[in-house]
């Protein structure tokens, strides 16, 4: 028995440490990434103003004299020096105090306000300490400042919680400036003795193994153990706790480092991408051109990750292009100047020195070129097919993250699953009156007859969304609005109101999140009357429109005429209308007035007219066009029957042969929902 459970103990090992390390890899990260801005200015700085950099580039090619006019400004903003290292204007310019002074100074005091819970005090400490760790060290002190701003705000938390409600009133500024000012600089003299030396005798081993790879040209092998890390999203302890500040160093004394790219060029992501949509199949090739400019362009690399999962051999494409890239650049001598921040082509680019450029570009030209060959052949041979993989890929990139990817619904058009079961799905627009309920009606009634009957289906205006429904259905013009007020949600968007597919993919959702329902579950009968919020009078059979807007008026001014409206209700019909279409499907129009407008509803009332001729609702059909004017809830009833109507042909059928405004009713009111 122990020997059958000993490979599970072992796996559920490696991935316990894994997560720690991700974790660790998150905490490194959280450091560096906000202030990463102040690298970026670092890096133009330092592109624009050092002797080899563009100003001087550009100067000389255009033979400008190297007098005082060139020499002046540039050259004490770049602090410049002669061939003896000496500086020409006495002055040490920017780009050195930045590197050393301000870069580690901002991660120490985000490690330190990060370790103190966010509180400023923390950050303040951690500044001090790491300015210790600066002073006696000889290297940029970045990995100094990971390691004395988090101690000094963690210490300094632990210090205050012991005085933490004992302090006499009156003087707790007093205890609070002078415990921080005493402790920051016991901390700094410990960067100074101890910090200090031990990080700059890291920095020099660790750059001597660097050195050792690319003399001898080992240096690609270093993308056997990355790109399978970026994977995991182990990337952030390698590249946030080693690379940038090791490229870093290297950057300050030789204005550029091949590290900042080991892991942020875009070419294995983008030549993977490109197999996926030449020789792709089902969703993987169809998300494919999307996923590019999310990769490429925004520098997202995550993106990729679920089209690895689905088909682990391709980790040998990305593995071949980033080893490629790296090649490239040893060949080419080329490297940034400064982390390339997301890992964009834009930032790469930006972070190049002129006469980087070009072994940077064809080092991504290069990692994409070979990732493309490797994964074209790999797609070309397998016989499987990617339908229906993709999906649970992404679950499992998600899952190797442990927490929600931001770009995730990019691959699937929305988030597929769940964490536990699913009591509550909302159909959400923008005033929560007349197309949410007709979708909530329709999927109400898909839900219950699939035998989950205890799954709460209802509509909502999108502002009064909150953040606990399980399931947000949409408009696809409207989700992005929605994901902002039910962030954690799944969110699922639509075209058709009437008869979307996508209704039917809930269901299987609900399928697989709450076990398979039990069938039987219709939704409880009504014996609502149309005729409460439909009068006759509000029923026309021959309508006179030949557009939509035209249309719109004319079911505004039936619900104006029998007095459920101010006038003002119909402009907010038009003004609906211009943000999301509410053309239902099925030759049906739902038209009804913003959220901001209910105050011009005097009471519920609903508007009915038929068009012999369709009248063209932004490229499709409606024949029949129901204006709409909410109260309260007491129209909900007539929605439904007005969904069971269109779902249903011969219901329709009669409706276009009904000859008298009674025999709509009648229409209506046999429909049972």
């Amino acid at each position: 028995m122990a020997t059958r459970t000993s490979a599970p103990v072992e796996r559920a090992d490696r991935a316990g440490a894994r997560v720690h390390v991700q974790r660790f890899g998150t905490f490194l990260s959280n450091m560096v990434l906000p202030n990463i801005g102040a690298f970026i200015a670092w890096g133009l700085i330092t592109a624009l103003f050092i002797q080899t950099g563009w100003i001087a580039l550009i100067g000389d090619a255009l033979g400008f004299p190297t007098d005082e006019n060139l020499y002046g400004f540039v050259s004490v903003i770049g602090g410049w020096t002669d061939a003896d290292g000496n500086l020409l204007n006495d002055a040490p310019g920017i780009v050195g105090p930045m590197l050393t002074y301000l870069l580690p100074l901002l991660i120490g005091y985000t490690g330190g306000r990060m370790m103190y819970r966010d509180n400023i005090r923390g950050g303040v400490v951690g500044a001090i300490a790491t300015f210790g760790a600066i002073a006696g060290a000889s290297v940029p002190m970045f990995l100094g400042a990971m390691i004395m701003g988090p101690l000094g705000g963690w210490s300094m938390r632990k210090i205050d919680a012991l005085w933490d409600g004992k302090i006499r009133p009156g003087f707790e500024m007093l205890v609070n400036n002078f415990s921080a000012g005493i402790w920051g600089g016991a901390l700094a003299v410990v960067g100074f003795v101890v910090a200090g030396p031990f990080v700059t005798a890291f920095s020099s081993g660790a750059e001597r193994v660097v050195n050792f790879l690319v003399e001898n040209s080992l240096l690609p092998l270093a993308s056997i153990f990355i790109e399978p890390a970026k994977i995991l999203f182990l990337n952030n302890a390698i590249n946030q706790g080693i690379l940038t500040p090791l490229g870093a160093q290297q950057a300050s004394e030789n204005g550029q480092s091949i590290l900042f790219l080991l892991e942020a060029n875009p070419g294995p992501g983008l030549g993977l991408l490109l197999a996926f949509m030449f020789f792709g199949r089902g969703v993987a090739k169809a998300s494919a051109p999307g996923a590019i400019l999310i990769q490429f362009i925004g520098g997202i690399h995550e993106i990729y990750f679920p089209y690895v999962l689905m088909k682990p051999k391709l980790i040998l494409a990305v593995i071949g292009g980033g080893m490629a890239g790296i090649a490239t650049n040893l060949a080419f001598g080329s490297g940034l100047r400064s982390p390339a921040s997301p890992g964009s082509i834009i930032a790469v680019w930006l972070s190049s020195p002129p006469g980087s450029l070009v072994g940077v570009t064809l080092s991504v030209v290069a990692a994409a070129g070979v990732s493309f060959a490797i994964a074209a052949v790999l797609l070309r041979f397998d016989k499987a097919t990617d339908d229906g993989d993709l999906a649970a890929a992404t679950a499992d990139m998600e899952a190797n993250k442990g927490k929600r990817s931001s770009v995730s619904s990019a691959l699937t058009g929305a988030r597929t699953a769940h964490d536990g079961p699913i009591r509550s799905i909302v159909f959400a627009c923008d005033a929560g009156m007349g197309s949410s309920a007709m979708g909530a009606s329709v999927l109400r009634r898909k839900i219950a007859d699939a035998g989950h009957g205890d799954v709460s289906v209802v509509n909502k205006a999108i502002s009064n969304l909150g953040d606990d429904q399980d399931v947000v259905v949409t408009h696809q013009d409207l989700t992005a609005r929605a994901r902002q007020k039910a962030g954690s949600a799944v969110h699922v968007s639509v075209e058709n109101f009437m008869n979307s597919p996508r209704y039917d993919e809930i269901v299987a959702m609900v399928d697989r999140a709450n076990g398979a329902g039990v069938g039987g579950g219709a939704v409880q009968d009504e014996e609502t009357s149309a005729s409460g919020v439909l009068d006759e009078s509000s029923i026309v059979l021959e309508g006179t429109a030949r557009d939509r807007d035209q249309a719109i008026e004319e079911a505004g001014r039936l619900l104006v005429a029998s007095g459920a409206v101010d006038e003002s209700y119909v402009a907010a019909m038009h003004e609906r209308e211009r943000s999301v279409s509410t053309h239902m499907g099925n030759g049906l129009a739902l038209p009804h007035g913003t959220n901001e407008s209910k105050d011009a509803v005097r009471r519920t009332s609903i508007s009915f007219v038929r068009y012999d001729a369709p009248v063209d609702w932004a490229g499709k059909p409606a024949e029949f066009v129901v204006g709409i004017a909410g109260a309260g809830k007491d129209h909900l009833a007539l929605i439904s029957k007005l969904a069971r109507v269109f779902t249903d042909e011969d219901q329709v059928a009669r409706l276009r042969v009904a000859s008298t405004p009674a025999e709509v009713l009648a229409v209506l009111d046999g429909v049972r929902v």
